[in-house]
């Protein structure tokens, strides 16, 4: 898989704002370690998988704060039916 960089990033974030890249990073770090999965494919450390989701424009200022909300609604509602359980002693 090709090198990302910082510069692909910026371009997607806008502004060459490295400060608002950190933001947008940490804020979707935080998302992965509270179990969120990651959008694109590979086996690197969580910086450089947020850095490649930011990279592909899948990660923006617009669905941030969404990702998760979408992901919870895309997930399959399992319901369980209860039966009845009698204990005989």
């Amino acid at each position: 898989m090709a090198r990302i960089t910082v510069e692909d990033c910026l371009e997607k974030v806008g502004d060459d704002n490295r400060f608002s890249l950190v933001h947008l990073a940490v804020e979707r770090i935080k998302q992965h370690r509270k179990g969120e999965p990651y959008l694109v494919a590979g086996k690197n450390k969580e910086i450089v998988m947020t850095l490649r989701e930011i990279a592909a424009g899948k990660v923006t200022f617009g669905n941030i704060f969404d990702l998760p909300k979408q992901r919870k609604a895309e997930k399959p509602v399992v319901t369980v039916a209860a039966e009845e359980i009698s204990i005989e002693e």
